[in-house]
Formats: C-alpha cells, structure tokens, sequence
C-alpha cells in the first residue's frame, strides 16, 4: 500500500428477504407477505438495471433454460387444481366412487408433484451459481476499481463506507438475483395462469374472488406507507446505537481511566430506550398487516365458497369445479400479496448495485503520459520548481516551493502540522500532481515516468505501520517478494527486530492478526523498518519512524537508518528533532512556504524559527545547543 509503511508498489444492513410463494398451495408455501422494513430506493431504477444485465454475460443462457423450466413447472402446477377437481367430481357421483378415475387423478397428482419438485431443485440450484458468479464479477470489478483509483478518493471517504459496498452492497445484490429472479417470473406466471383458468371455469366466481383484491392494494399501501417512516427511524436509532458501542469499546481505556463507565451506561440506556420505542412501534404496525390480509384472503373464500354453493345447488357447476377454483384462487392471491415485497427487494438490490457503479464510474488516477519512460537506475537528483498545491482550488496548501536535493542527501522537513510536510512527499510520489510548477527526479518531470516505476523507486516508514495477516516472514518480504529467508532475518537483524522475533512462538512463521494486533507498535515500527531495508529502494521517505519506539531502541534504529540511507536520496519529516541533527539539509516549512533552509548548526547559528523549536524542546538538556 502507498500510504502505508511498505515499499510502495503502486454495518450489515437488514436484508429484506420475500417469502418463496407456493404456485401450488401447499402448506408451508408464503402466505400473505410481510412488511420487513424500509426500502432504499434507487435514484434511476432503469439505468442501474440495464448495466446489472450486463453481467449476466454468458448466465443468459441458463437464465432461459430456467425460464422454460418455470413455464413447464407452471403449466404442471396450473394443472393440479384442475385434477383435484376431477379427483372430487369422481368422489361425488352419489352414491358410487369412479375408483379408476379416482386412481388415475391420483397419479396424475402425484407425479405433478414430484414433477414440481424436482423442477424447483433445479431452478433454485441454477439461480444460486448465476447469482453467486455474478456478484464475483461484480465484486472483482469493484475491487480492480478500488486499486486503480487515486489517493484523493480514499483521503474523502471513510474505510467503513468503502468496505459496506463492497461487502454489504454487493451481498444486497446477490440476495437479489438468487431470490427476486426466478420468484418473479414465476409469480407473474402464476397470477396470469391462475386468472385464465378461474375465468375459464367460472366468470361469476372469478368476479366474486377478485373483489378482495382493492383492499389487498389498499392495505398494504396503507400500512407500508406508515412502516416506511417507523423503520426508517428504527435504522437511524440503531446505528446512534451502534455508533455508541462501538465508540465506548473502542476508547474503553479512556472511559475506565476517566471513571466514565456510569455515564456511558447512562447514555447506552438512552439511546437504547429510543430505539426501543421506535422498534416497538414499527414491529407493532408491520405486524397489523398479516392478520388482516388473512382476514381479506379468508373474506374472498368465503365468497367463493358462498357463491359456489348457490350455483352448486342450481347444478351450474360442480363441487369438483369450486374444489379446483378454490386451489387457483390460492395460487392467484399468494403470489400476488408477495409481488409487492418481491419489488422491494428488487429496488433494495439495484439500490445496492447502483452503490457499486458509483466507485465503478469514479475517475481512475489519470493514465500515464504517452510517452512516458520508464525510470530504471535512478540517481535520486531531486528538483521542485515553483510548486503549488492545493487538495481544494480555495485552499492552497504549497505556495511556490523550490529546493534541491542531491543524490545521496538527506533532507529534513520540520514545521507545524498542516504546514505541508507530509504533502511535499505525496506530490513527489504522484500521490497527487502539482497545480502548478514542476517536480524532477534526475532531470526528468516525474509526470513524464511512469507511475509504477516512479513508485518502485521509493521506500517508506510511515508513522502509522500497518501490517497485513500473515506471518512475520511474509509481512517483511512485502517489499521484495523474491527476497531469500536469508536476506528477511539479515533485513531484521539490521532494524533491530530479530531479537523480539526469535522470542516469538514460531519465529518468522509466526501468524500476525490483523494489523498486527499481537504486536506492540514498537516492534510493527520494526518490522516496517525491516520491510524497507529488504526492498532496498532508491529513494526514502521517513516519516516519523522511530516516533513509537523507545528511546534505547531508537539509538539502534538511528544507525540502522543512518546505514540504509548512506548512499540514497532521503526525506525525513519529524517532530522530535534530535532526529535530524545529522540531516545534510533541514527545511523549515510553514504555511506551505520553505521559511528557512540549511544544516543544523547553520540553523542555530540563524537562531531563528528553527533554533527556537529546537531550543523548547531541549532548553532543560544540558549542552543541547553547543
């Protein structure tokens, strides 16, 4: 990583979940759907559809096979109602039972269901691997975005967000496709097929079951309207919850140290209660809307079987007939009460997905030039001309900065924070690129390099290390892959490391969490430092690198350092300034401007800025200025 001490190479969200509908009418099929929370709506639904198609490339292939599995499977299951109808008919012929005819109905029954079955296993089996190979895609693609895009993005968005749409948005969209696809279609299916079917068996009963369907509309738009806001609220009290927990464990020394473990109780127990009220309420009035809907859902049977019976009795149609409308009035109703839901968790998924193209169409860092070079062998000839920066147009952070560093020299930057130190070094490694101005690295504008040589070119020891999960071995040899066993324990022997390592359970084989959590930040400075001697790079950057080790370790570390920069061009920023005594050249840098330049001893002899800096930090350490 760039931006960490290596050698620079270049909340689960509630998920809405709809009910599988059973085309059949089973028990254990769906029933009334209900309300499961807010939904995020997507800014252009359209749009974000059309480009989600795209990466369905080569599944468009299955996705028809499982469209004509689900057109078979409909046409089976249509059926069912049809020969239960028979099946009763055959039970109802007065006093005697056509038994072969009933025989027959239940044959056909079971192989229908069997049938059904087998289709639904292979329909479920084949949606999960598109959707699963999918969102690889998608998540590769995301990925590859993240490595690609400049500094600058990272520096304006938090790590939590970036890591919730790769993780929680993409899951979003993956729960989609496995559960919206192949419901829907077969939803649409049903509620169609179920329709011409009620017609063709009864008109008058058709009209009498459809009279239900307004209030269904009605209800759910009623109550999902007023559930919308109570969870919408639920999700803003749970992540102040969140927010505090994570807070309060997070600081737990602070808050022990500071007797706070009462107060945080007390604001815990605060917004806890809130989230209570506003849980209570929404769970209260999305409940409203399951037992309702069966009362709607048993009103429209009532009037079925009401209806039924007065043409029964007329001998307009049979008991058989009202057995099968029944069947298809339940397959008709289901599905439609869980297409609405089924939409939710569409908008929830494309929402998501929209999330992704948005990293997706942020600007890459900016291509290299044409005829960019490649920087083999540099020298390490540093030259800023001129420079300006600013990370906003209105704020100019540099302000006309020149200076040169020589081949092999040393250069310290000194100066307040925020004075722009620390952006000096991300412009030189085209972290960013001037506003105005020029940078050169052995006579040659770096914009004229290309960016992974120009980079390759760099170690850094940053005062915030990180470390990734692996072994000690592997985090150390991060800065040169092809290093032998040999050159790491050399590179550790160097930075003072190989001690604290061989007292490690398994030496350089030892697993380090993430981070590496199991070390002190003294020994991840070490092995930072270690990381850099083996890359062996041409140029340093040294930032704050020995800020989080002692004082007896620092002396080591000093003439370790001293060693590795003997010979390359290196920049040192540092606020304890015992640590650049020996710098060729130390600049003063405040308010984006160089306000004084030259050796240590020249500096103190100036008593200006820097002897005064110097001076308040060791004004009690005797024989400090001689």
């Amino acid at each position: 990583m760039a931006d960490q001490s290596v050698h620079a190479r270049g909340n689960s969200g509630n998920q809405t979940q709809a009910p599988r509908f059973s085309p059949m009418g089973r028990p254990g099929g769906g029933g009334a759907s209900r309300f499961r929370g807010p939904v995020v709506k997507p800014k252009n639904f359209k749009e974000t559809l059309k480009r989600l198609w795209v990466y369905f490339g080569k599944e468009r292939k299955l996705l028809t096979i499982i469209l004509v599995f689900i057109l078979i499977d409909s046409v089976v299951t249509l059926s069912v109602p049809y020969f239960i109808g028979k099946a009763v008919d055959a039970m109802s012929l007065g006093v005697k039972v056509n038994f072969n005819l009933l025989e027959i109905m239940i044959i056909i029954l079971a192989g229908a269901y069997i049938t059904d079955a087998v289709l639904t296993f292979f329909q479920g089996w084949m949606i999960a691997g598109i959707s699963q190979r999918i969102v690889r895609s998608l998540r590769n693609h995301l990925f590859q975005k993240l490595q690609k895009l400049p500094i600058a993005f990272f520096d304006s968005r938090t790590h939590g967000e970036l890591m919730s749409r790769l993780s929680n948005d993409v899951d979003n969209v993956s729960n989609t496709i496995s559960q919206s696809t192949t419901q829907l279609m077969t939803g649409v299916i049903a509620i169609l097929g179920s329709l011409v079917m009620m017609l063709i068996l009864s008109p008058i009963l058709t009209i009498a079951s459809l009279i239900t369907v307004p209030l269904v509309f009605l209800l759910t738009r009623t109550i999902a309207r007023r559930t919308s806001i109570l969870f919408k609220n639920n999700q803003v009290e749970l992540g102040r919850l969140n927010g505090h927990i994570e807070e309060t464990i997070s600081g737990i020394q602070v808050v022990k140290a500071f007797n706070h473990e009462e107060k945080a109780i007390a604001e815990f127990e605060e917004v806890n209660h809130s989230l209570l009220k506003v849980g209570l309420k929404a769970q209260i009035w999305s409940g409203f809307l399951m037992p309702i809907m069966n009362v709607i859902n048993n009103l429209g049977f009532t009037m079925v079987a009401v209806v039924g019976g007065i043409l029964a009795v007329k001998s307009m149609i049979t008991v058989g007939v009202i057995a099968s409308f029944l069947t298809y009035s339940r397959q008709f109703v289901q599905p439609l009460n869980n297409l609405a839901n089924i939409f939710n968790v569409l908008q929830s998924g494309v929402a998501g997905a929209e999330r992704v193209f948005e990293i997706i169409d942020e600007k890459e860092e900016p291509q290299d030039a044409e005829k960019a070079v490649t920087l083999t062998d540099p020298k390490g000839h540093v030259v800023f001309e001129n420079v300006s920066f600013g990370y906003r147009a209105d704020a100019p952070i540099l302000k006309n900065v020149s200076f040169e560093s020589k081949q092999g020299t040393s250069t310290a930057l000194v100066g307040p924070t925020g004075a722009g130190k620390t952006t000096i070094v991300n412009l030189l490694t085209r972290f960013y690129d001037v506003t105005e101005g020029r940078i050169l690295i052995d006579g040659v504008d770096i914009r004229n390099y290309t960016r992974d040589s120009l980079r390759r070119s760099f170690g850094f020891v940053l005062q915030d290390t990180y470390l990734f999960s692996g072994s000690i071995k592997e985090n150390i040899k991060y800065g040169n892959p092809d290093a032998t066993d040999e050159e790491v324990e050399e590179a550790a022997r160097m930075a003072h490391a190989d001690d604290f390592i061989n007292r490690m359970p398994e030496r350089y084989d030892t697993l380090l969490s993430e981070n590496g959590g199991n070390l002190s930040q003294g020994q991840r400075q070490l092995l930072a430092i270690a990381r850099v001697i083996l890359a062996k790079p041409a140029l340093l950057i040294l930032d704050e690198a020995t800020s989080s080790i002692d004082t007896r370790t620092e002396l080591h570390i000093q003439d370790a350092l001293l060693s590795v920069m003997e010979g390359r061009t290196s920049f040192i920023i540092a606020h304890r300034l015992n640590t650049i005594r020996d710098a060729d050249t130390i600049m003063v840098i405040d308010h984006g401007e160089i306000i004084e330049k030259g050796s240590h001893d020249d500096l103190i002899q100036q008593q200006g800025r820097y002897y005064h800096m110097f001076y308040n930090q060791f004004k009690n350490v005797e024989g400090a200025l001689d």
